[in-house]
Parts: C-alpha cells; structure tokens; sequence
C-alpha cells in the first residue's frame, strides 16, 4: 500500500476559480522554465514533520526523475495548518534554505489571512521566478510532470 492509496475525492478547498487560478500559476511558470512545480493538498499530517511529509510525497510522485533535478513540492495539510516547500538539488543548490524559509513565511502571512489561494498563487509565481533565473526554458524542453493539483487524503 503506497501513500497514495488513501486518495479520496477532490476536497473543496477552494472554489473553481481558485483551483484554475493555482493551476494557471504553475502552467505560466513552467512556460518560462525547464523547472516543474507541484502542489499537493491534505487534510492532515499527524504525528509526521511537514517536510518529512513533502520528502515523501516528493519522491512518491517521482518528481526526482526530472532532467534537470529542478522540480519543486508545495505541501499544505490544511486542517493541521501546516505547510512545506521542498526543492529537488538542482534547484536547492542554486537558491539555498534561505530562499524556501523566506517563501513558507510569505505563505504563512497570506494563510493567516486567509488567503489561501492567493498565498499558492504568489509562491508558485516565486518558484517559477527563481526556477526562470537558474532552469531558463529551452526548444527542447516538455512538461516532465502534470500541472493539476495533487489531492491526497
């Protein structure tokens, strides 16, 4: 049993217009960039850190099989209010801790908010920036991962 064998259906977390404008900000990062960002959603994330949860759900999505090491991970259990970014190494070595702490504490101030999907969407558009700087887009790249968000349990 993987731990995406507990997928039930789409939470309603946001309204359509949100979750088409989270997955129109990873569609127009990723234009510009070689990167990949994913965006998974839970309910919970009991009794395991928030980034030892996006490691496992990182590697359980492969996003580590991209050409470039450059995908990233937005993690969100929303009914535990927590949240993880995690960058794969070639993105990490090129923008460092600093750069994802300063991202979770702009999210932070957007979900304290309530902002939620405004707070994904100014993230996502941040990752896509530093992802175009470091990866910028080539002829030759595709899209290696889907743009949809990711809703686990």
């Amino acid at each position: 049993m993987g731990i995406f064998s507990f997928f039930t259906k789409q939470k309603d977390w946001f309204t359509p217009a949100e979750h088409e404008a989270i997955v129109n900000a990873i569609r127009a990062s990723e234009k510009r960039t070689s990167g990949e960002i994913r965006v998974f959603i839970e309910s919970r994330c009991s009794y395991v850190d928030p980034v030892d949860r996006a490691v496992e759900v990182f590697f359980g999505l492969k996003m580590e099989q991209t050409e470039d090491r450059n995908g990233v991970l937005l993690y969100i259990a929303m009914k535990d209010h927590q949240l993880a970014v995690f960058g794969d190494k070639g993105i990490h070595e090129k923008v460092g801790t600093a750069f994802w702490n300063n991202e979770v504490r702009q999210m932070l101030s957007s979900f304290g908010k309530q902002n939620y999907a405004e707070g994904i969407v100014k993230i996502i558009t941040d990752i896509g920036d530093a992802l175009v700087t470091h990866f910028p887009y080539e002829n030759e790249d595709r899209n290696e991962l889907p743009d949809d968000i990711v809703f686990g349990r």
